[in-house]
């Protein structure tokens, strides 16, 4: 989607160890620890059984999809498309051979960001087939094929991460501080998510309007049935708004990897990322999933290196409480963020946050922001009624925050992205698991 005005180039070259410095100070002064932290609107009560509930819809939304299948062996967890293995391109007709060998045959179903989609024509356990074709055993006197499942990502506890509560609707956002335009001015962040409401920019004049170009396929379909929102429907206009927020003068470039219900794939992200304009310099993937054994994501890892220079992607951790890396958050270069609260002591990891020494950066994951007109109805509870804004909670908007931040940086000190996240991460981490934090 391309804006419909340019946007200045960042600087180029790579900066000098005095202009790092100095905009490390700089990054310590903008963010000091607990700055523009407010807190938590007054929600009233909230409903018994208000987040089990949104568990269970979304459960219900994984159960009602034909195309996602779910490996539940023990810390080993995934969520992956049936009848699809991914193998390195390179490595995809000796893998198709074999597969021919074992009594399993696949056909080559196209290829996408160096790897190619093997089609079995029948139900396979892959993750087992995955594990055969990853013993040495299978392959003496060669190297070992670059293969995994094709892996569903989620919106971001459950299996995977997706925000463990729903959103609550809340009073409108005041205006944007007029001494705030500045920040951000001049940068677009790429949002890769459900999409964006097609009344965004319209009921948001003073946070979405004219902050990006609406298009047809960019726009998030919301709605199960009339007025009724899928579980995540609105989950991409949220984000926007919490980018914009954290740095009102910034551009955003929408684009849709998920489906209303939070559901996506390996796939479904590589496309959108490779719709993202030139003038893009962060991305932010308010998105993850657990892949199986933990190994990094072949697509999503070559996709990000395909990025244009300099180009600097912030991910979510993951909502499911857990130490176990959550892809892409835990690429090496990604900058993967995890969520905090306030607490009367100060601030307090998320109960709900991935968490370990693959996370880069941590932002208070409760906001309020920007929303879509309708009704979410839970099972067994009350409509929640919305008119424009929410609070919600999760990594995915601690994430935004933080993508939002690294773009008021650069104009603050002039920087390129990869300059600005340099300078962002060299404060001295809030604590191992969490990294660096960001106010």
């Amino acid at each position: 989607m391309r804006p419909d005005h340019p946007t200045p180039s960042c600087p180029a070259g790579r900066p000098s160890r005095r202009r790092l410095l100095a905009a490390s100070a700089l990054a310590a002064v903008a963010f000091p620890l607990g700055a523009g932290l407010r807190p938590p609107p007054a929600l009233g009560a909230t409903e018994p059984g208000d987040d089990q509930a949104y568990q269970n819809a979304f459960e219900e939304a994984l159960n009602a999809d034909r195309n996602v299948r779910r490996h539940l062996a023990a810390g080993r967890e995934i969520l992956y498309r049936p009848r699809q293995l991914l193998a390195a391109a390179a490595d995809a007709r000796r893998v198709a051979a074999r597969l021919k060998d074992i009594g399993q045959p696949a056909t080559m179903a196209g290829d996408f960001a160096g790897v190619t989609r093997l089609q079995f024509g029948a139900e396979t356990d892959i993750p087992a087939i995955v594990a055969r074709l990853r013993d040495p055993r299978q392959w003496p006197g060669q190297s070992v094929p670059k293969v995994q499942p094709h892996h569903v990502l989620l919106g971001l506890g459950n299996i995977m991460g997706n925000p463990g509560s729903p959103p609550r609707a809340t009073a409108a956002l005041p205006p944007p501080d007029p001494t705030r335009l500045a920040e951000g001015n001049g940068v677009t962040v790429g949002i890769c998510d459900t999409g964006i409401w097609r009344q965004a920019a319209a009921c948001h004049p003073q946070w979405l309007g004219g902050a990006y170009l609406p298009e047809p396929d960019d726009e998030d379909p919301l709605y199960l049935h009339t007025d009724v929102l899928a579980a995540q429907g609105g989950h991409g206009t949220f984000v926007a708004g919490v980018v914009r927020q954290a740095a009102p003068g910034v551009r955003v470039d929408p684009e849709t990897a998920l489906a209303p219900t939070g559901i996506g794939d390996e796939a479904m992200l590589v496309a959108a990322l490779s719709r993202l304009v030139p003038e893009v310099s962060v991305v932010n993937l308010s998105l993850g999933g657990f892949t199986l054994d933990d190994q990094p994501s072949l697509p999503l890892a070559n996709a990000v290196a395909g990025l244009p220079p300099g180009t600097v992607v912030v991910a979510a951790a993951g909502n499911a409480g857990t130490g176990r890396p959550i892809w892409p958050a835990a690429l090496a270069g990604v900058v993967g963020v995890a969520a905090v609260g306030t607490a009367q002591s100060g601030l307090a990891p998320a109960p709900y946050s991935g968490y370990g020494p693959w996370v880069d950066a941590c932002a208070v994951g409760r906001r309020d922001s920007t929303y879509v007109d309708g009704r979410l109805w839970l099972p067994g509870r009350p409509a929640r009624l919305f008119h424009g804004f929410a609070t919600w909670a999760g990594t995915s908007f601690a994430t935004a925050h933080v993508a939002g931040r690294l773009a008021a940086l650069m104009t603050a000190g002039g920087l390129d992205a990869e300059a600005a996240r340099l300078a962002l991460l060299a404060a001295p981490r809030w604590h191992p698991d969490y990294g660096v934090y960001v106010g």
